[in-house]
């Protein structure tokens, strides 16, 4: 069995979304002091590679928790939109058979980016036609290896909200998808927090 990871590393000086502040890991334990290493986290629930529950977007959306264990891991596709300028149409989605899959992950090669300024903007993104496409198919997720599945200027979130409202769940920052063809088993396990809007995960891509 081949194991994928599609998820960058956590540390400080990392991209994160603009206005949000990098996390801190803070050495709070050390063996010369304590006989044992622990490191003290602090961070937005949506860092890195991470998990947005429908209740980041909508006020009655569900939270992380409110999902069984499941709902994370599932058949997934790769769709390349290394060659979309802006939009991932409606008719680009259709090229793919999606129709027996639980996860659509949307490649951008965003992900050779990462660290770089130019990773906030100029990424496709789905236009409102295609995630009204992509809602209908009763799917867990949509994953993205760019900083968001909405355009940067797109500040009302339609993207987001279009597919949360399925209780679909966003994959944001994932990385590697280049590594992968055909159909794969996704494991997107976020950390099981009480009225979790977000948390980061481990992805990772098995075949």
């Amino acid at each position: 069995m081949r194991v994928i990871d599609l998820t960058h590393i956590l540390e400080e000086e990392m991209p994160v979304f603009p206005g949000t502040e990098k996390p801190k890991l803070v050495t709070a334990c050390t063996m010369e002091k304590d006989g044992f290493r622990e490191k003290l986290l602090t961070m937005y629930s949506h860092t890195g590679t991470h998990m947005d529950a429908p209740s980041h977007m909508l006020d009655q959306g569900k939270n992380l928790d409110d999902f069984a264990v499941h709902h994370f891991v599932g058949n997934a596709i790769v769709v390349d939109c290394t060659d979309c300028i802006r939009d991932v149409s409606l008719d680009h989605l259709k090229k793919y058979d999606l129709s027996d899959v639980d996860f659509v992950l949307l490649k951008t090669g965003w992900d050779k980016k990462w660290g770089r300024k130019d990773y906030f903007n100029g990424f496709p993104a789905l236009t409102t036609e295609a995630a009204d496409y992509l809602a209908s198919l009763h799917l867990k997720g949509l994953g993205v290896d760019c900083i968001s599945v909405d355009l940067m200027d797109n500040h009302d979130f339609d993207v987001h909200k279009i597919l949360l409202k399925e209780d679909m769940v966003m994959i944001e920052n994932l990385t590697n998808l280049d590594r992968l063809d055909d159909v794969f088993t996704l494991h997107v396990l976020p950390l099981k927090i009480k009225q979790a809007d977000g948390s980061p995960i481990r992805a990772i891509a098995t075949k």
